[in-house]
């Protein structure tokens, strides 16, 4: 492969002009594809095959109207009194106007729903009353039929006394009187019986409408001081579908209520627009990282070439995501993620590059030939590195969960573009600047070590640079001088951050986790505070109902399985809210008592889900459990599940990689072994801070709470493939040496000291990178973005170059063990491109960069 790359470095000199425009062609294609066929992004994170997915989708057949996006306004008096007659027409003139946009398919005011509850009340003591009065008409009138029947009684028994001496004519007149009074008695009681049913039947109505209001007025709408309001917005299509013209819209019309002296804000769904993917910290990152380029290459030409090439890389490999957004449903964490690994692999590629060529024009070689070795050589290095990531991040797919799959491999599309632009672009580049890429100060600086090397007349192996790396000079030297006690404190170190790792939750995003000043945070806690904290994310239960055509039977069904959610432990109110039209599928709205994303609700979810045999064996009603709070608990149960396969794929795949590159046993174990305490130290730190809330005014976490649920398994991915990068940049160098005849132990100084600069500014530039995402716009980066920049900086200088030269210092010799028959069948992995170098006779002797 060495010298395929080195062939294609002389090709990127020769034809330089060509492959710059072909590359810019390709910037063209992608651009104007991504414009005509990008699609809108989504925060959809759904499972195939979890039981809420399960239930959405079956609710979407049946009741279809029920499954709509819905976002939340929230009205509060600006005086914090009740709402005044002018506040409430303000209120409810702006949601009428919601009500008729075109995408919106309906409005719930707050106010007709309390005065529908309040009049409903009205209603019940207006009927109690009416049923008292029959029941006082119904008595007295019973009273009166008993005392007609007591009087005809009487008198029938005086007529059987004296019936004997009374005319025969007269005998049978009086008899029929008496039978025509009990008759007239009989209809009377019959139309009494008949009125007692029907005052019974309204008592039972009236019972169950008693019901029925004290369900519905479990949830409110209007808090109970008056001064709060909280509208629902139901919309067309799915919430991630809504355009952000649309929901702009809303907050525009929406806000007409402000001159009324109300102040209104508005959930994440409405006001979430997750179409920018860069903000204006994530530039600040990019500028960290242009210094750092500049105070290590000298010249603002030398470093700004690997910010242009990473600019291109994730230009094309961004634009290409965005292009495929339109036909594959994509969830904004994927262009972002691919943003932030291709900014720093193309920095960072780029610059291994760039300084193996700017060395070797130090040393006097010719301008092809140095572009052509530096890209068969170091290029050979990031080939192979690359490929590391790439596969790290297809593995995503490994779980086989279709939005994580997505992001594995836009993310791994980005990285292999950003190898194409460092092995095809960089050379061609490198061409057109000459000798500009380098300094005249660095050049004069050069010469004059040329000259002292010269006058020292010594071997190349024994370089001076070489000796003093050997002899323990450096940061190589001070951590291998007692390696045990370097590699003691190295791990001590990151156990101790790695503490908090052991309580890691993961979950999704709620308006918690949004800044404190934005809309929806205020929003999501003036609904907590008004309305109690389960209301920012009540859960959907569905019933599947046993066939019934009686109505009064099915409302008293769906009563009594209201009766029984409400006296689950952990919920704090219960409403039925419809039924399909064969009767079949009733949802319910279950408020819990704590938060969306609190452990309280996750154990509610379980508890409902556990308890469905028992509503069935007492109800004969089934029920499932399905909104967005459960399928947020879904899906980070089902990432949970897959992190320990993922784990593996990836702790093996690091065995073999270390073991096919370095022919060695203990050196893949080391370098793996750093990879775990590197991973567990950032998860640790993710978790007391984003968690825990520790310096969370520093880093902007208002309301601590679950890791982000698809964090550990990104961080696995990503750190495992840059973790390996470093990797190799520098043991392959201690190798080198070893392998050239150096002492094992002074191999290890020396191989350090000659990767140690260059792998040193490539993790503060990805480092500074990915900080800039830290303070991101959107929420859910932000967790992301300080993992991978801690993870990387722990990785680099904990790890790589301290813990690893420490620790393979210590074992000497033993560090390259390898048993004979596993060395025969092994290949030779040529990562460092030491062929091309093989016959090559060292003209002069190494100069610092």
């Amino acid at each position: 492969m060495a010298f395929l790359l080195y062939r294609l470095g002389s090709f990127a000199f020769r034809r330089r002009w060509w492959v710059v425009s072909a590359w810019l062609a390709i910037m063209l294609a992608v651009g104007a594809a991504a414009v005509a066929f990008s699609g809108t992004l989504t925060n959809n994170f759904t499972i195939p095959g979890t039981e809420s997915q399960r239930i959405s989708d079956r609710l979407r057949e049946e009741l279809p109207e029920a499954v709509g996006g819905t976002g939340t306004v929230v009205f509060t008096s600006d005086d914090g009194a009740a709402f005044s007659p002018e506040q409430r027409e303000g209120v409810q003139s702006a949601l009428a106007g919601i009500a008729a946009l075109d995408g919106v398919r309906g409005v719930i005011d707050p106010f007709d729903v309390a005065d529908q509850v309040a009049s409903g009340g009205d209603e019940l003591e207006a009927g109690r009353a009416e049923l008292d009065a029959s029941e006082q008409q119904l008595s007295a009138g019973e009273d009166q039929l008993a005392q007609g029947q007591q009087q005809l009684d009487q008198q029938r028994a005086q007529f059987e006394q004296a019936r004997e001496q009374l005319p025969a004519a007269q005998a049978a007149a009086t008899a029929q009187q008496l039978e025509q009074g009990q008759a007239t008695l009989d209809a009377s009681r019959t139309e009494l019986e008949s009125g007692r049913e029907q005052l019974e039947s309204g008592r039972t109505e009236l019972e169950l409408a008693q019901r029925q209001l004290e369900a519905t007025s479990g949830v409110r709408l209007v808090s109970e001081d008056g001064s709060t309001g909280v509208a629902s917005v139901q919309f067309d299509q799915q919430i991630n579908a809504v355009s952000p013209e649309l929901r702009e819209t809303v907050q525009e019309t929406a806000a007409e209520a402000e001159s009324a002296g109300v102040t209104v804000e508005y959930s994440k769904e409405i006001v979430e627009d997750v179409s920018g993917i860069v903000g204006a910290t994530e530039i600040v990152g990019l500028a960290v990282a242009a210094i750092v380029l500049v105070l290590m290459l000298g010249t603002l030409v030398a470093a700004g070439l690997p910010l242009l090439m990473a600019i291109v890389g994730v230009g094309v490999g961004v634009g290409i995501t965005f292009a495929l957004s339109g036909i594959v449903e994509m969830n904004s964490i994927s262009p972002v993620l691919a943003l932030m690994l291709g900014l720093a692999v193309g920095i960072d590629y780029c610059l291994f590059i760039v300084n193996r060529h700017r060395t070797q024009l130090l040393h006097g070689m010719d301008l092809q030939e140095s572009i052509a070795r530096a890209t068969g050589t170091a290029g050979n290095a990031v080939l192979f590195a690359g490929i590391t990531v790439i596969v790290a991040l297809a593995a995503l797919a490994v779980p086989g969960l279709p939005f994580l799959t997505v992001m594995g491999l836009s993310a791994a599309g980005t990285v292999a573009v950003s190898v194409l632009v460092a092995l095809t672009l960089t050379p061609a580049l490198l061409a057109l600047m000459g000798r500009r890429v380098i300094s005249k100060r660095r050049w004069a600086k050069a010469a004059g070590h040329r000259h002292a090397a010269a006058s020292l007349d010594t071997d190349d192996s024994t370089a001076l640079a070489d000796q003093r790396a050997a002899k323990g000079a450096g940061w190589g030297g001070f951590v291998t001088r007692k390696p045990v006690l370097t590699v003691i404190a190295g791990v001590v170190l990151l156990g101790v951050i790695a503490i908090p790792a052991a309580q890691l939750r993961v979950g999704l995003p709620d308006g918690g986790t949004e800044p404190a000043d934005s809309t929806a945070f205020q929003a999501y806690s003036t609904i907590g505070d008004k309305f109690g904290a389960g209301t920012n994310g009540p859960l959907i239960v569905v019933g599947s109902l046993p066939e019934t055509a009686d109505e009064a039977e099915l409302t008293t069904l769906r009563l009594d399985v209201n009766d029984r959610l409400r006296d689950v432990p952990g919920v704090a109110a219960s409403v039925p809210a419809t039924v399909s039209e064969n009767g079949r599928t009733a949802i319910f709205q279950v408020i819990p008592e704590e938060g969306p994303a609190s452990e309280g609700t996750e154990n509610l979810v379980r508890d409902l889900r556990a308890a469905t045999g028992e509503f069935e064996d007492r109800t004969g009603v089934a029920i499932a459990v399905t909104g967005q709070t459960a399928a947020n608990i879904d899906v980070s149960a089902k990432l949970m599940e897959a992190l320990p396969v993922y784990l593996a794929i990836v702790v093996g795949l690091s065995l073999i990689l270390l073991l096919l590159v370095f022919r060695s046993i203990l050196v893949p174990v080391i370098a793996t072994a750093g990879f775990l305490l590197s991973l567990l130290a950032s998860f640790g730190a993710t978790v007391a801070i984003y968690q825990w809330g520790w310096l969370g005014d520093v880093f902007g976490v208002t309301n601590p709470g679950p890791i982000l649920s698809f964090l550990p398994i990104i961080l696995i991915g990503v750190l495992f493939g840059l973790a390996m990068d470093y990797q190799m940049f520098l043991v392959s160098g201690m190798r080198e040496a070893y392998v050239h005849g150096d002492d094992p132990k002074a191999a290890v100084r020396i191989g350090f000291s000659h990767g140690a600069r260059v792998v040193t500014a490539a993790a503060i530039i990805m480092v500074s990178v990915f900080a800039g995402f830290v303070f991101s716009h959107l929420a859910m980066v932000r967790p992301i973005g300080f993992g991978l920049a801690f993870g990387v900086l722990l990785d680099a200088f904990v790890v790589r170059m301290t813990l690893v030269p420490a620790a393979m210092y210590l074992l000497g010799r033993h560090a390259w063990w390898l048993p004979a028959w596993l060395e025969k069948i092994l290949p030779d992995v040529d990562v460092e491109g030491a062929r091309l170098l093989r016959d090559e006779k060292k003209e002069s002797v190494p100069v610092p960069v």
